[in-house]
């Protein structure tokens, strides 16, 4: 499942506007909540390569698209840790950690902020009424970036609205349809894109996801080299 796909970093290609939608009828979810065909997979061939090809696909975001609200999913902790210090210092990434021992206030702080930002980068967008074209350029300001285990995701129980960024990456695939669709509904703006990381071993759980859930997760059309 390696990206084959023709265009290249440096492409014309834009986010998210520019990502097409699947066109096959298997794409209509069985969740009435979820908008179809915004879906992607990006392969990586070994898992050493993971984290470099997480740093690269940023790197072409932040050059198409500055500002952009993002949320990072992990399962674990330790994945967490990894993934926020090797972005931490990239100039062009703003980054903040949920995780579990986090002061409530830091938290809550942290959530106010993201969707503050998420509100400007849509008014600023929709200002500036950027033209489908190759020559999009960036904004001109940094990414906005959460980082979140499923354990730290926003919890309705506890009034925290969902974060409605408009990219969710799922550095670590979810096992469970379950919780695929509540990171997605917890995090993603409803017209969001789902990029999800897999390697080799994790093809038949792709797969497993697309078939439970009746969503189409096609291959991302970007090759990052």
């Amino acid at each position: 499942m390696r990206s084959s796909a023709a265009a290249g970093a440096g492409s014309g290609a834009d986010f998210p506007d520019a990502l097409p939608s699947p066109t096959s009828s298997a794409a209509a979810p069985s969740h009435p909540s979820l908008s179809p065909g915004r879906h992607y997979y990006l392969a990586v061939d070994r898992n050493q390569f993971k984290m470099r090809t997480l740093l690269e696909l940023l790197g072409v975001v932040s050059d198409r698209r500055g500002g952009l609200p993002i949320a990072i999913c992990v399962s674990s902790r330790d994945e967490l840790d990894a993934v926020c210090a090797a972005i931490a210092n990239l100039p062009f990434v703003s980054m903040s950690p949920l995780y579990s021992d986090q002061a409530e206030a830091e938290r809550a702080s942290i959530l106010e902020k993201f969707r503050q930002e998420t509100i400007l980068w849509n008014q600023t967008t929709k200002a500036t009424a950027i033209a489908e074209s190759s020559t999009t350029e960036s904004m001109g300001t940094k990414l906005t970036i959460i980082v979140a285990t499923d354990a730290c995701l926003p919890l309705a129980a506890m009034a925290e609205a969902p974060l409605l960024a408009r990219v969710l990456m799922n550095y670590e695939l979810p096992a469970k349809k379950e919780a695929y669709l509540r990171r997605m509904s917890t995090c993603l703006a409803a017209d969001g894109i789902v990029i999800n990381m897999v390697v080799g071993g994790e093809v038949a759980t792709l797969k497993a996801l697309e078939e439970n859930s009746g969503l189409l997760i096609a291959e991302m059309p970007i090759h990052v080299r």
